[in-house]
């Protein structure tokens, strides 16, 4: 099936249903929360009613998305789930929202993604690898449905973009994202307001994380494989939380020669897990394998996972993966 083909089926399914509940992957990152709050948007220009679900474990959200208001979610399933569309954004697998009130029930489930691992899983999906950002085929299906392009569903939007985007510098950067860049601000984003909002004033205790995660970063094998560690301690020292990590691994993936760049950290409230962030700097690994193979996912050039192996294992059995794809 082609994906025009696949787009004409979502638009069906959207204009038909009256009642939608729409979710992301855990953990949501900015393309997650932008394409989740966008939906709404466009699903509610259309006279629909939709709720929005995240768990409460969600919250507080990350501090950059923190000026996006999120009230207005459900934290369980409504009564007349079964009732609603389900519409999955911005999730490969759908173990990435485990949901089990979901295999209780009978609701349809749309499944609208950008990830090449895309599972599949939903009853109908709309999967396009080539989008820079899955707000990016939210934006394509609001200008489909004829919604008018206001200032909040500009700004969702931009925010997904920007962020998967690498504030555009990752080579998902297309002419069709900057196209749709020139739209949203024409719209009424101003791209120097959600650059603060995401990426300035952030609390000291990032800083002071990253601090430490720099003061232990190791190289391997000739500088393929950059990487640092964070302890708990590391986070209690600094009094800093899971989200503070965010955006470390990007500093390793900066150093000359790098070739993966590997952020481990500890995780806070899980004794014994630890959490993997890998970027690639080119085309010459697909980190999203290494990922998979961990019981993880995500793209060629940014992917994670969990897992509980012990730390020299666990690096070992990393630069092994990089090794193999040289």
């Amino acid at each position: 099936m082609t994906t025009a083909t696949e787009q004409e089926e979502i638009l069906e399914e959207l204009r038909a249903a009256p009642k939608f509940f729409l979710t992301t992957h855990e953990n949501p990152d900015g393309d997650a929360l932008g394409s989740l709050r966008a939906m709404q948007l466009v699903l509610t220009a259309l006279g629909k009613d939709v709720l929005m679900y995240m768990s409460a474990g969600e919250f507080p959200l990350p501090h950059e998305y923190r000026h996006m208001s999120f009230d207005d979610v459900v934290r369980e399933a409504p009564a007349d789930l079964n009732e609603r569309l389900v519409v999955f954004l911005d999730c490969g697998n759908i173990d990435r929202m485990p949901l089990e009130f979901l295999e209780a029930g009978s609701a349809r489930i749309v499944n609208i993604d950008h990830h090449h691992d895309n599972t599949r899983f939903g009853d109908t999906n709309l999967i396009v690898p080539e989008a820079a950002c899955t707000a990016q085929i939210v934006y394509q299906l609001a200008r489909a449905l004829g919604v008018e392009l206001t200032k909040p569903l500009a700004e969702a939007l931009y925010i997904g973009l920007v962020t998967d985007t690498g504030k555009f510098m990752f080579e998902n950067t297309t002419p069709a994202a900057h196209a749709m860049a020139a739209d949203l601000i024409a719209a009424g984003v101003h791209p120097a307001e959600i650059h603060q909002r995401l990426y300035e004033g952030l609390p000291f205790s990032r800083i002071q994380l990253l601090a430490r995660a720099l003061a232990a970063v190791e190289r391997f094998d000739g500088g393929a494989l950059t990487l640092t560690h964070l302890t708990r301690d590391d986070f209690a020292h600094s009094d800093a939380n899971d989200s503070d990590s965010e955006g470390i691994v990007d500093h390793m993936r900066q150093v000359e020669g790098t070739l993966v760049a590997c952020l481990i950290r500890d995780l806070i409230g899980d004794d014994g897990k630890r959490k993997v962030s890998l970027r690639a700097t080119n085309g010459r690994v697909d980190v999203s394998l290494i990922a998979r193979g961990f019981g993880g996912g995500g793209h060629r050039q940014a992917a994670g996972f969990t897992t509980d192996m012990q730390l020299p294992d666990l690096i070992e059995r990393l630069r092994g993966e990089v090794a193999a794809q040289l």
